[in-house]
């Protein structure tokens, strides 16, 4: 018998950050990640001219061509793998590889370009995974109740709308506690999270 205390791997939880282009997603992760984010930023060329609209974020210069990657320990026994997906619809065949094994979802919506956040609404809605809605903060967009942005996008009551600022590490873990709260909520009525989620 060595007598040493044996160590228990902490559970690895992975949670997907999604929405359109220049939403906030790089950011979101960059705020909350106890490591250096790993992130996939490319500079907006004229290659994407036609393809992917700048509208309301005419000062973008880069953005995600395959995935954001970071890193937080909620607790010694419980580490969430943040990963954020390519906003523009023609990367939207990752989207499956990014997601499988996800415990939840958190889509960012910028309310100056709204119809952005419909592919991943009905991209999570349609594989029933958890998500909730967070509305970005955006210092000159147009602010809107919550109610009236959950109205916009057809949302059902039951999935948590909350206003954050992706660019402040407080703001970022509350969202991150609500999902948590939702995952919690939807295993306890019976939809269970997908066994390939929990990896130790």
């Amino acid at each position: 018998m060595s007598g040493r205390s044996e160590k228990v791997a902490p559970l690895a939880v992975k949670i997907v950050i999604s929405g359109g282009l220049g939403v906030g997603k790089t950011t979101f992760i960059g705020a909350i990640s106890e490591i250096e984010p790993l992130d996939t930023e490319a500079a907006i060329t004229q290659v994407s001219v036609g393809v992917d609209s700048l509208v309301g974020v005419e000062n973008k210069t880069t953005t995600t061509v395959a995935l954001d990657f970071g890193r937080i320990t909620l607790d010694p026994s419980i580490v969430l793998y943040l990963f954020g997906t390519p906003g523009q619809d023609r990367f939207s065949f990752l989207w499956e590889d990014l997601v499988e094994g996800a415990l939840g979802a958190i889509v960012l919506v910028d309310t100056r370009r709204i119809e952005d956040s419909f592919p991943a609404l009905d991209f999570f809605e349609e594989r029933g995974t958890p998500f909730v809605l967070a509305v970005n903060h955006f210092d000159d967009a147009q602010q809107f109740a919550l109610a009236e942005v959950r109205e916009a996008l057809g949302i059902d009551d039951a999935v948590p709308a909350i206003a954050c600022d992706a660019r402040h590490r407080s703001s970022v873990r509350d969202v991150l506690a609500a999902l948590m709260d939702q995952v919690v909520l939807r295993h306890a009525a019976g939809g269970a999270p997908r066994v390939g989620a929990l990896a130790r």
